[in-house]
């Protein structure tokens, strides 16, 4: 069973250190988008990269739209490979949606983690006026989902370079486009539909392990009243407003990400 958990989500493990640091990559990447900030942490930890299921390497027939049409399918798959790796204590650091898949999987089982990094996470993307500012209106998404439906290469194109933003830096939109473009377009829909349309702000009370919350300041997919909402729900967390921009600080401004999170961890 370990070896399928392993081979599912094409699980590597490398680093000098004992103590793991498991990172988990956002919607539509897969694993390589971390190679920018793993050589900061290689010295000291024990690193722990894998790709969900439906992404990069991972063994596309696990998919199963009933476990991974909600977020707490990939939340489980976290969970398992915990298991099948024997870890606890680890330092979970989530992109995007995987902010929220780690606070789930922590509200299941805490003592896998001693501390969640989420970068760019948002507990619900539609706005819920009065009250909540998301940054998209149902609508919206809806659209979103809808040109994945009928132009899936066309979507890509579009979303790209808006979630990558830093114009200067064309092979960074590149690289995501063509990330999108070599998913399985129903495997994509599928986890898109699950993280847009999901709704786990009365979750975030849950989360009891400490936390940092790393929000970009010029952000598409999570404007700043995102990470100020968690800040206030979460009790033991903190936020950390980066002065860049774009939705992928940790490929656009990896130096940066990697010396907000060593602070905080105090390793920097």
């Amino acid at each position: 069973m370990t070896n399928k958990i392993l081979t599912r989500n094409n699980v590597k493990i490398f680093g000098q250190g004992s103590q793991p640091v498991i990172f988990a990559h956002g919607f539509g990447c897969d694993q390589n988008m971390w190679r920018f900030l793993t050589p900061g942490f290689e010295p000291d930890f024990k690193i722990v990269l894998f790709d969900y299921v439906g992404s990069g390497k991972s063994d596309l027939t696990a998919f199963n739209p009933a476990r991974y049409d909600k977020l707490d399918g990939y939340a489980k798959d976290v969970i398992e490979i915990c298991d099948a790796l024997a870890l606890s204590d680890a330092i979970f650091i989530g992109h995007s949606v995987s902010g929220m898949v780690g606070s789930l999987a922590a509200i299941e089982r805490p003592e896998l983690f001693q501390s969640l990094i989420q970068i760019g996470p948002s507990p619900c993307y539609i706005n819920h006026p009065p009250d909540y500012t998301g940054g998209f209106e149902r609508e919206d998404i809806v659209g979103l989902l809808d040109m994945m439906d009928k132009n899936y290469i066309g979507w890509a194109n579009f979303l790209a370079p808006v979630i990558m933003k830093n114009p200067d830096r064309p092979e960074l939109g590149a690289e995501l486009e063509e990330s999108f473009c070599s998913t399985d377009p129903r495997i994509a829909r599928c986890f898109a539909e699950a993280t847009f349309f999901a709704d786990n702000r009365g979750d975030l009370e849950k989360v009891k392990t400490p936390s940092l919350i790393v929000q970009v300041t010029d952000d598409a997919i999570a404007p700043v009243s995102v990470g100020e909402f968690m800040h206030r729900k979460m009790p033991n967390s903190r936020l950390h407003l980066l002065e860049a921009s774009g939705h992928c600080p940790h490929m656009s401004h990896p130096q940066e990400t990697i010396k907000v999170i060593k602070e905080y961890l105090g390793t920097y």
